[in-house]
C-alpha cells in the first residue's frame, strides 16, 4: 500500500507548507537527508495553545502531536513532491510546552511518533527521537517539532 493510500484510510489530507513566523525557511534538503523545521500544533487552523500540566491533559497533547506530524508530512510532500521517496524518519525533536513538575512530554510525542509509523510503515516510520519540556514555545503553542528524513537514491 502506498503511503498516499495509507493517507487516505486515514483521512488524512495533507496540508500546504505554512509561511514561515520569522528568518527561516520550512526545509532544506543536503545529500539524500531532508531538514524540516520545527512547526507548531494547529488546532481548526489556529495555534493550538497551551501548556502540559497545566491546561492541556497528556491526551490532548498527544493529538496536538499528532496533528503536528500531519503538518510535517505536508512539509515533506512539498519537500520531496512524493512521499514514497522517503527512505525512513530517522530523528523527531518534540519541545512539550510544560509545567516544571510535567514529566509525561515522551507520551504526547507519542502522537507524532505513532502516526509516523501508521502511514509509512514501522520500518520507514521508527525514528531516534527527542522529547524535552520547555518553559514555552512560540505563539504559546503547546508542541513544536522537527524532523530530519532520509531520502531513496
Amino acid at each position: 500500500m502506498s503511503v498516499y493510500d495509507k493517507l487516505k484510510e486515514l483521512n488524512i489530507t495533507l496540508p500546504p507548507v505554512a509561511t514561515p513566523a520569522a528568518a527561516y525557511v520550512p526545509f532544506l534538503q543536503t545529500g539524500n537527508l531532508v531538514f524540516l523545521s520545527g512547526h507548531i500544533a494547529r488546532k481548526e487552523g489556529a495555534v493550538w495553545i497551551g501548556q502540559l500540566g497545566r491546561n492541556v491533559t497528556t491526551d490532548e497533547g498527544k493529538l496536538a502531536a499528532r496533528a503536528v506530524a500531519v503538518d510535517l508530512l505536508g512539509t515533506l510532500h512539498a519537500a520531496t513532491g512524493d512521499l514514497n521517496r522517503i527512505k525512513r524518519i530517522v530523528k523527531l525533536m518534540s519541545l512539550v510546552n510544560s509545567t516544571a513538575d510535567f514529566t509525561e512530554q515522551h507520551l504526547v510525542t507519542n502522537g507524532a511518533s505513532e502516526l509516523f509509523a501508521q502511514v509509512l510503515g514501522s520500518e520507514k516510520g521508527s525514528h531516534a527521537r527527542s522529547a524535552f519540556g520547555v518553559a514555552q514555545v512560540p505563539l504559546g503553542a503547546c508542541v513544536e517539532i522537527d524532523l530530519i528524513a532520509e531520502l531513496a537514491d
